[in-house]
């Protein structure tokens, strides 16, 4: 598939906005917004999902399978290291269950017998378990002919939304998956529908949808409106089809920091906790103003996740699709 520029852009700024969040909430700083990364995520989730199958059709259980072994690897290892921190006492506000860990390693929404949340062992991977659900329903919807798999994917993900709306489930499993939130990734794969119609809007409106939408952001963390699915889904769909309709009309350059930023956004999400703990154990016992102390844990993060990037993930991509072509390759009998 040809590399869109603005998708790149835009999970960079993501995965920075993530890592700002974090390290302003450690240090007691204060960047709540930085949390709709996220939602940014799920949209681009959805878009990358439809299009990616358009182009490139695949089985329902070779979809999984890919998508698996993109995701998993790299976040096993994180939480592996979680998991031995914790054991050797580096983590005192950890408290671990069997139940809790193998639900974090498998995806299954657990709540943390640390907090009552309902998160695994590593925080983040929260959102992994709702990308997890999405691929699941994707995958059953490729099944259908394609011109019912939007429609019955839509219907599916509202379907989970009323029931949680009606039902008010208990349990961690329907409570995590009956959140409006799923909806971003409808919406996403809604959005790649139009790009591969040519149905985006024009430059001019794409340029006014992304600035409302940086500015609906803006609006939320400096105004204080409310923080939530209501607020921040529509913003980040308008902020995605902004960018992909500059995109359409040429209008974006190729930024290489910016694309890399991109290529590593998933190292970056997943490891940069670990250097924020330790930017914020450093500085504990100093005078450090809050300010200096939140941007020493961003750019470690970011740096860490940069270095995991070319040292964990880019390695164990290329050997896992390696070992897969290997074992596609014909017999030479």
């Amino acid at each position: 598939m040809k590399t869109l520029y603005g998708i790149q852009y835009l999970r960079g700024f993501a995965a920075l906005a993530v890592v700002l969040f974090h390290a302003a909430e450690r240090t007691g700083s204060h960047f709540r917004i930085g949390a709709a990364g996220v939602d940014v995520f799920f949209v681009i989730s959805g878009f990358i999902m439809w299009t990616m199958s358009e182009r490139r059709p695949v089985t329902p259980l070779r979809f999984l399978l890919d998508r698996l072994q993109r995701i998993a690897p790299s976040y096993w290892i994180v939480t592996s290291i979680m998991i031995a921190g914790g054991l050797a006492g580096l983590f005192p506000n950890m408290k671990l269950t069997a139940g809790h860990v193998l639900g974090s390693l498998f995806f299954i929404p657990v709540r943390s017998p640390s907090n009552g949340e309902i998160w695994p062992v590593l925080v983040q991977g929260w959102t992994l378990n709702f990308e997890m659900f999405f691929y699941v329903i994707f995958a059953a919807t490729l099944l259908l002919p394609r011109r019912l798999q939007l429609a019955s994917m839509a219907a599916i993900f509202l379907a989970f939304v009323l029931a949680g709306n009606i039902f008010n489930p208990q349990s961690s499993l329907f409570i995590t998956y009956t959140q409006p939130i799923i909806l971003e990734f409808v919406a996403g794969a809604v959005l790649g529908r139009l790009w591969l119609a040519g149905r985006t809007p024009g430059a001019g409106l794409g340029l006014a949808l992304a600035i409302a939408a940086l500015s609906g952001f803006a609006a939320i963390e400096l105004i204080g409106l409310d923080f939530n699915e209501v607020t921040c889904a529509p913003l980040a769909v308008a902020l995605v089809l902004g960018v992909v309709s500059l995109e359409r009309s040429g209008k974006l350059p190729n930024i290489p920091l910016l694309t890399y930023l991109g290529n590593s956004s998933y190292s970056i999400y997943l490891w940069h906790t670990l250097a924020i703990s330790v930017v914020i154990k450093m500085v504990a016992s100093t005078q450090m103003p809050y300010d200096v102390a939140t941007f020493l844990g961003v750019i470690s993060g970011t740096l860490l996740g940069i270095c995991a990037y070319e040292a964990v993930e880019k390695p164990l991509r290329n050997l896992l699709r390696n070992l897969s072509w290997q074992r596609s390759r014909p017999s030479p009998a």
